[in-house]
């Protein structure tokens, strides 16, 4: 199979690795219906994750793991990527989602993802990480890009 990364990026990638601090745990979730982009979301997620000891990749099918799917509330949005702290069999949820196939520019967004969880901080001001203390109500955050 031929990869998607060319060894230049790969260079790159391994040099910004160096900034991970702590394990992340990868979890994509996949469908066999009406998955245009699982296949290449699950080799561009396999050839990323083996460039860092500190990044682990799981591959969760939707149907049959139905109830991890929900869990992460990714359910009937594939391919799904979750994005999460892992400190031995722990496994910390931050809400950190990606729908579909980080490609194009977006995936500097993948990269940054790993290293943000990695870093196990926010990067939000003091002003911000008071302010979000205040919601009193559930707020979902929800960013959209096309790639046209």
């Amino acid at each position: 199979m031929e990869k998607l990364l060319p060894e230049d990026i790969v260079g790159q990638i391994r040099e910004v690795f160096q900034q991970l601090k702590n394990p992340v745990q990868v979890l994509l979730f996949v469908s066999q219906e009406n998955c245009d982009y699982c296949e290449s979301t699950r080799q561009l997620l396999e050839e990323v994750s083996e460039l860092s000891d500190q990044i682990s990749l799981s591959v969760h099918d939707m149907a049959e793991e139905a109830d991890l799917a929900k869990l992460y509330r990714v359910e009937g949005k594939a391919p799904a990527i979750v994005f999460a702290a892992k400190e031995g069999d722990q496994i910390t949820d931050y809400g950190i989602r990606y729908l579909g196939i980080p490609s194009g520019h977006e995936f500097t967004t993948l990269i940054q993802d790993l290293i943000l969880v990695s870093g196990r901080d926010s990067g939000l001001s003091e002003q911000m990480r008071t302010y979000v203390k205040a919601l009193t109500k559930p707020v979902h955050l929800q960013v959209f890009v096309t790639p046209t």
